[in-house]
């Protein structure tokens, strides 16, 4: 774990550090937390990995690497192996760390009384040796200086070079070669003398410790990408042929549309067809309705097109959502869901809105709803909205917590690239004359479509005709009302309901989630005995015959949620009757962890404790 205050680099060094460390060969999976504040809080990476793929974070720290005091007083119970930490801080006081929050400073003092101890750096750190935990002081300003001098720059510019030098201590810990961060480093910045003066205090923290671990060197046989949930959306989305984006910025939903805006023209390795030609508009408009509105608007003219957003903002994309029901675009809403209600807690994850999702919007209309489980889903269910949104011309919600989107992971290349991208437009047309019925009632509820400027058509948000007129009639709304609602039927109908469900195992105790939660389940999986899961990847339609044949007979259904509803699990009960007979609960806002699970399940199987509350995590 990598921490310290936020705008010092954390994200930058455990990019790094992550990019190293698959270089050596191995999987990994990183976890980002940091405060809703440009510069000053406390934030923090947590980085595991390993020989095989992984999914999940941990609750213990084998390494903290720190460059402040806030990091060691906030993180002190997690560590297992060795803290790196800036010995200029050894002195400072609880009372000194104004960054921390009151009730924080206070658990933390509590903490510190209950274990005998003083409430400084110092205090915490004799403490730590006594448990075992070998300390690594370093004096950074005196590096720095170094480093400043040896390139006749001023402190103040190679100071983030800190997170460098303890990067560079904890490589050395775990016996990586230092080539693999000074690879990493030239990856990363463009300027030769950031990659310089970086490269020297990666030389100098590197020697400071010596391996510990003895990892075996692997051999990598094919490619592999390392890419956080933000990226990969904005990549599937492009490699679905994306024509246009329109957003209004948002934690965590701003940084996909920023990615496309630079990527517009990426050179992927798919066959997506003519969709692909000329790239994507990206435009930031001023605010939510606008940015739903205007990729409503664009799919009207035959572009593939979506928005992301967060919660408040999903909220004002309300009447806009209704609106392209009404009129049966094919929109895509990526939903990066956060911590609710209201601002609740922006930088950090949630699945408390997920009933949201599915009923937004005033009326009835169909509306499609996915929710992703890890990065390789997230690209391939960004491929499927589309493709969901035009065969069945009506709204696709695509979910991605937080969680997903600012962690990051690394798998097999092949996964996704080179692969052909099935594209599925649905019933398009050309106009054979001046005049187009675009809501012409048929079969299966879903009319054949043109684009506008191909022929005269109408849309409105009053209830309409089949020419797209607005009337009232009576005939006319049971008519049009079931031809919309008709759609989902046939959607139901015609989605497998096995591409709905995401099932692992075949045990008697099922874990039933969706979304980010699946990653610990399975990376928990190898340590709990008679163990099945099933994560939900589609509410609407729901799997419900699916659901139904695979929960029967189960000796526990526990819910694995990061919300206090469990509202995938009440769609469940909606839909099929069946109730989960036990529950695990997370809604601090931080990430499930693999231990966790194991624990959760082990109180309710050993125990018999009936809800599990989860809370780790600073």
């Amino acid at each position: 774990m990598i921490g310290g205050a936020q705008g010092l680099g954390v994200d930058t060094s455990a990019t790094i550090f992550g990019n190293a460390v698959a270089r050596a060969g191995y999987y990994l999976y990183g976890n980002r937390e940091y405060y809703s504040n440009i510069k000053g809080r406390h934030s923090y990476f947590q980085v595991v990995f390993s020989e095989k793929p992984l999914h999940s974070i941990s609750s213990t720290v084998n390494v903290l690497a720190t460059f402040d005091a806030e990091t060691i007083f906030q993180h002190f119970t997690e560590v297992t192996d060795f803290i790196i930490y800036d010995k200029g801080v050894e002195g400072t006081n609880l009372d000194m760390v104004r960054s921390m929050e009151p009730e924080i400073a206070e658990q933390v003092r509590e903490l510190l009384s209950k274990n005998g101890l003083g409430d400084t750096v110092k205090d915490v750190i004799s403490y730590l040796e006594k448990k075992g935990v070998k300390a690594i002081p370093i004096n950074y300003l005196e590096l720095l200086k170094r480093v400043a001098d040896a390139y006749k720059l001023p402190l103040s510019v190679v100071e983030r070079a800190k997170n460098i030098i303890s990067v560079a201590a904890s490589m050395s810990l775990f016996g990586f070669k230092l080539d693999y961060l000074k690879q990493a480093i030239s990856s990363l910045f463009k300027n030769d003398l950031f990659i310089k003066f970086n490269t020297m205090a990666a030389e100098l923290g590197y020697s400071l410790t010596e391996n510990h671990y003895k990892l075996p060197e692997i051999s990598v046989s094919k490619p592999r990408i390392q890419v956080d949930g933000n990226t990969i959306s904005a990549i599937g989305k492009l490699a679905a042929g994306l024509r246009f984006q329109s957003y209004y910025p948002i934690t965590p939903a701003s940084d996909e549309s920023t990615y496309i805006e630079a990527n517009q023209n990426l050179d992927m390795i798919v066959e997506a067809g003519e969709l692909r030609k000329g790239g994507a508009v990206v435009v930031q408009a001023e605010d939510e309705l606008a940015a739903i509105n205007m990729a409503v608007g664009a799919t009207l003219t035959g572009a593939r097109a979506a928005t992301a957003t967060s919660g408040p903002g999903f909220a004002l994309m309300a009447e806009g959502i209704s609106w392209a029901g009404m009129n049966e675009a094919p929109v895509v809403i990526t939903y990066y869901m956060r911590g609710a209600p209201s601002t609740g807690l922006p930088t950090r994850s949630g699945q408390g809105d997920l009933k949201f999702a599915l009923n937004v919007g005033h009326g009835e209309f169909p509306r499609i709803v996915i929710a992703s489980g890890d990065h390789e889903e997230i690209f391939w269910d960004a491929v499927w909205a589309f493709n969901l949104a035009e065969k069945y011309q009506t709204p696709v919600i695509h979910i991605i917590e937080k969680t997903l989107a600012n962690a990051y992971s690394v798998f097999d290349e092949d996964h996704i690239l080179g692969k052909k991208i099935p594209i599925e437009r649905g019933k398009i047309v050309k106009p054979s004359g001046d005049f187009f019925r675009r809501f012409e009632i048929t079969e299966d509820g879903i009319s054949p479509r043109a684009f506008l400027g191909e022929a005269s058509m109408f849309y409105a948000g009053d209830e309409h005709n089949e020419e797209g007129h607005i009337t009232e009639g009576t005939e006319n709304r049971i008519k049009m009302y079931e031809k919309r609602m008709k759609k989902l039927e046939t959607a139901d109908k015609e989605i497998p309901e096995e591409q709905r469900v995401n099932v692992v195992g075949d045990g008697n105790i099922v874990l039933l989630t969706w979304g980010s939660p699946k990653g610990a389940i399975i990376d928990a999986m190898d340590e709990l005995k008679d163990v099945m899961m099933i994560q939900v990847k589609m509410f609407n339609p729901y799997p419900k015959n699916l659901m139904r044949k695979l929960l029967q007979g189960k000796s526990k259904i526990i819910a694995v949620e990061n919300n206090y509803e469990a509202q995938g699990a009440q769609i469940l009960t909606e839909n099929t009757g069946i109730f989960p007979t036990n529950y695990i609960l997370k809604w601090t806002g931080r990430a499930i962890t693999r231990e966790e699970i194991i624990e959760g399940v082990k109180q309710i199987v050993e125990k018999g404790e009936k809800k599990v509350v989860l809370s780790a995590g600073a």
